[in-house]
């Protein structure tokens, strides 16, 4: 066998009954669209990082731009495409602007990232 022919099938062979089926399943284009958008999102390691900042506890532009060694301005465009991609949420309180995670689903998503990345570190 040649090198980096091992990962592809030596004959053509479709499961039609499997195609079938998880074609039944596929998402609309539309939805594949938003994950894969998420995710892209998810590639910034600046984004990263305050995502897992965010995981652990409620958090203000301020506290963010000094935990990172960042500007408050560069920590508040990356924390507006979180935001427009319903990643995290903000509440006011006075003059203050506290940011979370949007839901439990980014907190188990971004677990699940991390667990599967350590398990390989």
């Amino acid at each position: 066998m040649q090198k980096g022919k091992e990962e592809i099938c030596e004959i053509t062979f479709i499961d039609r009954k499997k195609v079938s089926s998880v074609k039944k399943k596929m998402k609309p284009e539309a939805t594949m669209q938003s994950l894969a958008e998420t995710f892209k999102v998810l590639g910034d390691p600046t984004r990263t990082k305050i995502i897992f900042a965010l995981s652990q506890e409620e958090l203000c532009v301020c506290d963010i731009a000094n935990l990172l060694g960042a500007t408050k301005s560069a920590v508040s465009h990356q924390l507006r495409i979180l935001r427009n991609m319903r990643l995290v949420k903000y509440r006011k309180e006075g003059k203050m602007v506290f940011y979370s995670l949007d839901d439990d689903h980014i907190t188990n998503l971004f677990s699940e990232c991390l667990r599967h990345v350590e398990e390989y570190d």
